[in-house]
């Protein structure tokens, strides 16, 4: 029976302060969407008050209608072409020393919106050359020339996420295939010169410790060096329910699973998300490589 009684430990206090405050300001006037919003994240006070937030690019709808998540799915919206450069000047007005840009998914463009996503990295490293910029993709169907176009522009970290098991994915990711998500952080992987290879998954769907442990393998054999994982949380009513409220120790227990399967990174608790803390998790990335 799916859980629905919200357990203590995942309870966030009010979003409120000046510093949340200015960088909702700043999105508003110039027009940005933030996942952090979009997606219903329950970091957006916590990132927000700490100056910080989760650009999502290319509109607030997306072609796909996956069962975790709150953006609205429906017909795509025309590319704005000013957009990246906004996305720049909020990133300067921030201050902001890491970046990350996410996406609604476009199917319904030729390139899935990789060169979108470029100009917006370039856009970012002309104004801002200081700032390390991570981005977290769709899949782009899995064309090879999508990819390239991401990979040419040199983002500092590659994130695409799995969301979910092997088992799951059918029902739970709309239009996504899982063994099209690995083949895609495969390919990045042995890219020359790529940056750090990330993704990430949620629990609290219906997974098995034995997929969670499975999932965890095939990231890491893909050559995926940062993985998140986080508590599942129902962002509306016309979402998947949650199947299970996971203790925190219990995350604990599969960071350390994780860690000793060889990632560089691990990131793993309630409220854990693709870009929660991002730059930490970057640098303490950065520093075990350098260990290796």
């Amino acid at each position: 029976m799916p859980t629905r009684r919200l357990p203590e430990w995942l309870k966030r206090p009010v979003a409120s302060g000046a510093k949340f405050e200015h960088v909702s300001r700043v999105l508003s006037e110039l027009g940005l969407a933030t996942v952090c919003e979009g997606a219903g994240c329950p970091n957006r006070g916590e990132c927000y008050s700490a100056g910080t937030a989760t650009f999502m690019i290319m509109g607030e709808v997306c072609t796909r209608n996956c069962q975790f998540c709150k953006v609205p799915h429906g017909e795509a919206e025309p590319l704005e072409e000013d957009e990246p450069q906004r996305v720049a000047q909020a990133v300067k007005e921030l201050g902001l020393g890491h970046v990350v840009i996410t996406s609604v998914t476009r199917d319904d463009l030729a390139d899935g919106g990789a060169e979108h996503f470029a100009q917006t990295i370039r856009a970012i490293r002309q104004s801002s050359r200081e700032a390390t910029i991570e981005v977290l993709t769709p899949d782009f169907m899995g064309e090879r020339r999508c990819l390239d176009v991401i990979c040419q522009a040199q983002p500092d970290v590659f994130n695409h996420n799995i969301e979910t098991t092997r088992r799951l994915t059918p029902e739970i990711r709309s239009g996504a295939d899982y063994d099209r998500s690995l083949k895609v952080l495969g390919y990045m992987a042995k890219r020359e010169g790529k940056g750090v290879i990330k993704s990430g998954f949620m629990l609290g769907l219906g997974e098995t410790d034995e997929e969670i442990v499975e999932t965890l393998g095939d990231l890491h054999n893909a050559g995926v060096e940062m993985v998140t994982i986080g508590q599942y949380l129902r962002p509306g009513k016309n979402n998947r329910p949650v199947h299970k409220f996971y203790q925190p120790g219990k995350f604990d227990q599969i960071r350390k699973q994780a860690e000793q399967m060889g990632f560089s990174h691990v990131a793993a608790g309630p409220f854990v998300r693709s870009s929660y803390h991002a730059q930490i998790s970057l640098r303490k990335t950065n520093n075990s490589r350098k260990q290796l």
